[in-house]
């Protein structure tokens, strides 16, 4: 039996720096709460909840009651496919790729690699790694070689932008002989550590416009190994392209058009310049990406100034900025000062869809969709075509969405089917999630102490929002809905949720996961103290919770749900991994993006770890004998935070995003010499890993 995983002490500190908060988010856990309705909080909920057998047993069938009073089958052996509530559990351990291994999970036989704060991306034994493209390096035909002490906003338009985030991998025709299609988020910028000089209260028009081009998105060949899982970008492509803070995006269905949308700019509301702090995203089944645009509040300066009572408790619900923000932009662009351009803000927490294939396109901010702090939009089919998208909003206490299209996906690659499926975001229903549990909250100490029968599992429902032009929402119409949609969410009784960040559903079994990240906010004067999923007060490190639609019917107003892992150390009486015996697990803290391999397995990303170690990447099991079997894959460097994972049977691959930031840092006192090592500035970058045999990673 393998020893427990150790944890470390980090003399550097675990978790966020402030110079994450301030940069990344604009402080925003360091801020009042915008959430301050009545709904319950799903700390409450979840404590009510009571189970009628082990859940974290990996063998055990737990049958739950949902909301229209038919009873549903969560099997412990994941799977969910099945309309029938009796689930046959050794057909889903089968799926799962489970067994008596003594390696692991399929899918999951690595070393895995020891918690550790060394100053690189570690990987597992028998692999290999490289840096398959860099901030700053040429993509688009005419940019040069990146010099930072020669960076301008011209150069950085065609150049990799900042801190990648989501990654997508996408098939190229028979003509491009062993490539891909490489699709990246941009999130945010860390001016200091990319400026020498930089002086924060006083930015140049020269390094705020550079910064306006290094967010976005970007497009880039990659180029595979025929020997290993190596990717080499293709620079200056004809498929490459980058989108940034200042190129044209179109604002369509229900909302678009709209008064709320309007501005002095474009009367038309429906022509927004630029995409901000996209954070994690999706692909879709004909062929597009998807991308949330995550903190965009921070970007937007003095709403304190704001006198209508009703626009500014708006502002306040979405954490705008009551004075000058951080990066100072509203000094140079007037759209910025929610007080001149009252609602250039609302054109922001949309999800972006881009045609990757297409350089020439104009990516759409589907306000079918709701706005919010997108960190997830991944799409899920029906049984008649019809695309799901499953939605966080990452905020303390705030929701989690879905929107459920009205029209079929047309497959096949003619004009008119790709125009088609370039709608099917723009019709359909908004709805937000209502848990609820049936048994009472008691017996929470705040140190971990659980409850007697130790299991958690409850039932919900999907609240409608708004159809197309029609408002489910008393007071407010369709338009307020979609650009208001916490405040809609508030007004029905959604749930409050732990910081709900990427969601992904199993394509092999339907099953949606949720990462919460943490909530550090349990237990503080007047909040919430210890309560079922979260028995310790001041929570830092979050859990993932499991949710399978009544009858595996994505479009339904019901779901059944439970924890499928509670993170931190494992020797820690309140941690789960779903009935896995826990000396065999790796330690995790702070869940954040997830994803699926083909076997099955759920691969998981950490943000801002809180166990002394760097953060890192996590494969675990979710069907079969072995569910619950988590083990690290990598970690990533100094003040590195892990991101976009993305895993093929090749390779995987993650964005390492802001390494080197670190409380004090700056370019002339790095923290980090990732990636290129000492003298070199430090560069966010995508790694891809894989196994020296060339043998598909995991098997």
């Amino acid at each position: 039996m393998r020893k427990l995983l150790p944890l470390i002490g980090n003399p550097h500190g675990g978790g966020r720096s402030a110079l994450t908060c301030r940069y990344r988010c604009g402080d925003a856990c360091f801020h009042e709460v915008p959430n301050t309705s009545g709904n319950e909080y799903v700390g409450d909920v979840i404590a009510r909840a009571y189970s009628r057998r082990s859940m974290l047993r990996s063998a055990a069938v737990v049958t739950v009651a949902s909301a229209a009073g038919t009873a549903l089958t969560l099997s412990g052996n994941g799977s969910s496919a099945n309309a029938n509530p009796a689930i046959d559990t050794q057909g889903a351990a089968t799926a799962g790729g489970a067994g008596g291994n003594a390696d692991g999970a399929r899918g999951l036989r690595f070393k895995p690699v020891a918690p550790n704060t060394a100053d690189k991306v570690t990987i597992p034994e028998g692999h290999e790694q490289n840096v398959v493209i860099r901030w700053g390096d040429p993509i688009v035909k005419g940019a040069p070689a990146f010099n930072p002490d020669k960076q301008t906003a011209a150069a950085q338009a065609g150049q990799f932008g900042y801190n990648n985030d989501f990654l997508s991998l996408l098939p190229l025709g028979d003509d491009y002989e062993r490539q891909q299609l490489l699709v990246a988020n941009h999130e945010y910028t860390d001016e200091i550590l990319m400026f020498k000089g930089y002086d924060p209260a006083n930015p140049t028009r020269e390094q705020v416009e550079i910064a306006w081009a290094a967010h976005g998105l970007g497009v880039v060949v990659v180029q595979e190994d025929h020997r290993s899982g190596k990717l080499t970008a293709v620079n200056r492509h004809q498929l490459n392209r980058r989108l940034t803070a200042t190129s044209e995006f179109k604002l369509t269905g229900p909302a678009a058009g709209g008064a709320l949308l309007k501005t002095s700019a474009d009367a038309t509301g429906t022509k927004v310049l630029g995409t901000l702090n996209n954070c994690a995203g999706g692909t879709t089944p004909w062929g597009t990406t998807l991308h949330g645009e995550e903190n965009f509040n921070q970007y937007f300066a003095n709403a304190g100034q704001v006198t209508d009572p009703v626009a500014a408790a708006r502002l306040k619900r979405y954490g705008m900025t009551t004075g000058a923000s951080e990066r100072k932009w509203e000094r140079f662009d007037k759209r910025f000062d929610v007080a001149q351009e009252p609602h250039e803000s609302h054109r922001f927490g949309w999800v972006v869809e881009l045609d990757p294939y297409d350089p020439k396109s104009t990516p759409r901010k589907r306000t079918a969709l709701g706005r919010f702090k997108h960190e997830a939009a991944q799409p899920r089919l029906t049984e008649d075509g019809r695309p799901v998208i499953y939605m966080g909003d990452d905020e303390r206490f705030d929701y989690f969405y879905k929107f459920v299209s009205s029209k079929q996906m047309k497959k096949g690659g003619s004009r008119a089917a790709k125009e088609h499926n370039l709608t099917l975001l723009d019709e359909g229903t908004l709805y937000v999630a209502k848990l609820t549990g049936d048994s009472p909250a008691a017996g929470f100490d705040g140190a971990g102490k659980l409850p007697a029968d130790g299991e958690f599992d409850g039932s919900g429902v999907w609240i409608k929002l708004a159809t197309g032009n029609v408002s489910h929402v008393e007071g407010m119409t369709a338009e307020e809905v979609y650009v208001f949609t916490r405040e809609a969410a508030d007004k029905v009784g959604a749930t409050k949720m732990d910081r709900p960040e990427d969601v992904e559903p199993s394509p092999r079994t339907g099953r949606v996961y949720i990462a919460l990240t943490n909530n550090t906010d349990r237990g503080k004067p007047g909040k919430e103290g210890a309560t079922e999923p979260n028995p310790r007060n001041l929570n830092k490190h979050g859990q993932i919770l499991e949710l399978a639609e009544n009858f595996d019917d994505p479009a339904g107003d019901g779901f059944a749900w439970r924890l499928f892992l509670v993170a931190g150390d494992p020797n820690d009486p309140a941690t789960y991994f779903a009935g896995f015996p826990k000396e065999n697990v790796s330690p995790i803290s702070c869940p954040d993006n997830v994803a699926f391999d083909s076997h099955g397995n759920l691969w998981i990303s950490t943000d801002g770890n809180q166990l002394g170690s760097h953060d890192g990447l996590f494969g675990v099991a979710t069907a079969g004998e072995r569910r619950g079997e988590l083990k690290q894959f990598l970690t990533v460097p100094r003040g590195a935070e892990t991101c976009g994972p993305l895993i093929q049977d090749k390779r995987v691959l993650v964005s390492v995003q802001h390494p080197g930031e670190i409380d004090g840092a700056s370019v002339e006192k790095p923290q980090s010499v990732w990636p290129d090592g000492p003298g070199k500035i430090v560069r966010p970058a995508v790694v891809s890993v894989w196994r020296k045999d060339g043998k598909n990673i995991g098997v």
